[in-house]
C-alpha cells in the first residue's frame, strides 16, 4: 500500500491496526533536509532521498525519471554512489531504479542528503515541482556549480561565442509505459495526462536549453537572468496516451541580439504508424529574454550558426515569426479606428443588449459571457519558485490551464478536451507572496462543426497588492477546448456565448482576429 508520504512498503497493513500503529510504523522515516544539488566527478549522481533508508526495514522504490543528452550521466535513487550502476548492492528481489539525466557538462562531488552542507535557497525550488522539473533545474544547478564560486562581483559576460543548435539540443525521456510512480504524477482523473504538468516541464526544459546556450564556459563571468517572455500557439496534434513512453526534445533555433527562440516537439510513438512524423505529438516554440543579474537592463547573448538544412529552415521560420509578432503590434494600435471593426463591434453586442434589456425574449440558446466566469485566488508560495527566486512561468501556464479546463467542464456539463494554448505574453514577473487572482470565462464558441463544437477560454492572471490597492496584469492566457461527438449524439447543446459590454465585445474580436489565419510562409511544410 502506499502511505500517506508516499512511500511503497511491501508488506501489507492489516485493516484492523489502530491508528496509533499506524503513526508509530511511519514515525521510523525519519525526514532529512533535501539538497537538490549534486557535485561529483565520478561518472555517477546519486539524488539524495529524503528519507534514511538505514531505519527502513524494505527498500524503497522511488519513480523513475529519464533525462538524456549524450553523453549520459547515470544516477540511482539510492544513498550510495558507484561508477558502475551494475556494482550496487541491492537486494535479489527488487530490480534497481535507475534513471538517468544527461549534460556536456561533468558534475561535481555528490552531497549526502543528511549532510549540514547547505546550497543557496533559490537552488532549492525543484523538489516540490513535477520530477522531470526537479531532475531538471538540479542539472541547470550543477551547471552552475561546474563553473565554481564568482568573485564578490564578477563581470558581465564580455566575450560572446558563436554555438550551433546541437550544443543546446536536450531530450527527456518519460518512461510511462513501466513507471507506474511517474505516471501517477500526470495522471488526470479521467485517466488521461494532464495538459497543465507538461507545460510546467515545457518551459522547465526551454530554460535548461537557453542557460546552456547562454552559458561560456569561462567560470569568470555571471550568469544572465533569463526570463520567459512570450510562448507561441501550441496546438495538440494528437491525444497524448497516459501509457505509452513520451519524449521532448528541444533546442535554440533562433537569436536575436537578447532575445532567443527555443523550439520543443512532444513526440509519443504508436504501434499504428512507423513514420516519425506521425509521431509529433505538440509543437512548442518559446521566447526568452536576457537581463543582466546585477543591472536588470537586456544582455547582448551568444549567437546561433545552423549548420544543417533543417536548422536553417527551422531559423528562417523562427525569424519570420518574429518579424510577423512586430507587425502584428503595429496592426493592432490601427486595428480600432477602421469602420469594419466597427461594425463587426455593433453586432457582437447586439444579442447582448436583448439579454441586457430583454432577458424574458432572448435566445435560450446563448449565454451571458459573464455568467460563464470562474476565480482562483491564492498566495504564491516559495516552493512555487524558478532558481531565480520568481514564480516558476509553467506553475502558472499549469494553473491557468486547470482554471480553464474547470470553465468549460462546467459550461459544457461534460468532460472537455484540450486543443490549444495560443501565444501566450508574460507582461511582468509575479515574486513569492504575491496575491495572485486566475479570472476566467468562455469569450465564444465556435458552432460551426456541429458534431465537435469549439469553447475558447480566457485567463487572466492577476497581481493584487491590496495594501497599496493596486492590481496589474502578470499574464494573459487562451485555450481552445472540444466537446467529443459521443456528447454531442447523446444530444448535448453548446450555447453561444455574447457580450454584453464594449469592453467584453473588444476581446472576443480580438481573440477571434488572433486565430485569423495569416498568409502562408515561404517556409511552410519544406520539412
Amino acid at each position: 500500500m502506499m502511505t500517506p508520504i508516499g512511500i511503497r512498503i511491501r508488506k501489507q497493513i492489516p485493516l484492523s491496526y489502530h491508528y496509533s500503529s499506524i503513526q508509530a510504523l511511519l514515525s521510523r522515516f525519519t525526514p532529512t533536509p533535501y539538497n537538490p544539488i549534486s557535485n561529483s566527478s565520478s561518472s555517477t549522481q546519486t539524488i539524495p532521498t529524503q528519507f534514511h533508508e538505514s531505519q527502513c526495514t524494505n527498500p524503497i522504490s522511488r519513480p523513475t525519471v529519464f533525462l538524456f543528452d549524450p553523453p549520459p550521466i547515470r544516477f540511482t535513487h539510492t544513498k550510495s554512489f558507484s561508477t558502475d550502476p551494475s556494482s550496487l548492492d541491492f537486494p535479489s528481489n527488487q530490480p534497481p531504479v535507475v534513471s538517468t539525466i544527461s549534460s556536456h557538462h561533468n558534475i561535481s562531488q555528490p552531497i549526502d542528503a543528511g549532510s549540514s552542507i547547505r546550497k543557496p535557497i533559490s537552488l532549492w525550488p525543484g523538489m516540490f515541482n513535477s520530477p522531470v522539473t526537479n531532475a531538471l533545474w538540479e542539472a541547470r544547478s550543477n551547471m552552475f556549480e561546474k563553473y565554481g564560486e564568482p568573485t564578490a562581483d564578477p563581470p558581465s559576460q564580455s566575450e560572446l561565442v558563436t554555438k550551433s543548435p546541437a550544443q543546446s539540443r536536450t531530450s527527456i525521456l518519460y518512461n510511462l509505459s513501466s513507471d507506474y510512480a511517474l505516471r501517477e504524477h500526470y495522471r488526470n482523473p479521467w485517466n488521461m495526462i494532464r495538459i497543465g504538468k507538461l507545460l510546467e516541464d515545457l518551459d522547465a526544459l526551454a530554460g535548461t536549453i537557453a542557460f546552456k546556450h547562454c552559458t561560456n564556459e569561462d567560470g569568470m563571468s555571471r550568469p544572465l537572468l533569463l526570463v520567459t517572455a512570450s510562448v507561441d500557439k501550441m496546438v495538440l496534434k494528437k491525444p497524448i496516451s497516459i501509457d505509452t513512453d513520451l519524449s521532448i526534445v528541444g533546442a535554440v533555433t533562433w537569436v536575436g541580439r537578447s532575445s532567443m527562440e527555443i523550439q520543443l516537439q512532444v513526440l509519443q510513438t504508436t504501434h499504428e504508424s512507423s513514420d516519425p512524423s506521425d509521431s509529433v505529438s505538440l509543437v512548442a516554440n518559446f521566447t526568452f529574454v536576457a537581463r543582466d543579474s546585477k543591472t536588470g537592463k537586456s544582455a547582448v547573448i551568444n549567437q546561433i550558426s545552423p549548420e544543417t538544412g533543417e536548422e536553417k529552415l527551422l531559423w528562417r521560420e523562427a525569424d519570420e515569426r518574429n518579424k510577423m509578432r512586430k507587425m502584428k503590434r503595429k496592426i493592432q494600435k490601427d486595428l480600432e479606428l477602421e469602420k469594419q471593426y466597427i461594425e463587426r463591434l455593433n453586432a457582437l453586442l447586439a444579442e447582448g443588449r436583448v439579454f441586457c434589456d430583454l432577458p424574458a425574449l432572448a435566445d435560450r440558446n446563448s449565454i451571458l459571457m459573464k455568467d460563464t466566469c470562474l476565480e482562483n485566488s491564492f498566495i504564491c508560495q516559495p516552493q512555487q519558485r524558478n532558481i531565480y527566486g520568481r514564480i516558476f512561468g509553467g506553475f502558472l501556464m499549469r494553473r491557468a490551464v486547470e482554471l480553464a479546463f474547470s470553465t468549460t467542464y462546467s459550461f459544457a456539463g461534460v468532460v472537455t478536451h484540450f486543443l490549444e494554448v495560443d501565444h501566450v505574453d508574460f507582461l511582468r514577473p509575479v515574486d513569492v507572496g504575491d496575491f495572485l487572482r486566475l479570472k476566467s470565462c468562455v469569450l465564444y464558441t465556435e458552432l460551426q462543426n456541429p458534431t465537435e463544437p469549439l469553447i475558447n477560454v480566457e485567463v487572466v492572471a492577476h497581481v493584487t497588492r491590496p495594501e497599496l490597492r493596486s492590481s496589474e496584469v502578470s499574464n494573459k492566457f487562451y485555450f481552445t477546448f472540444s466537446v467529443g461527438p459521443e456528447a454531442v449524439k447523446d444530444g448535448l447543446l453548446v450555447r453561444n456565448v455574447v457580450p454584453a459590454t464594449e469592453e467584453e465585445a473588444r476581446r472576443v474580436l480580438e481573440r477571434m482576429d488572433a486565430e485569423t489565419p495569416h498568409p502562408h510562409s515561404q517556409y511552410e511544410n519544406e520539412i
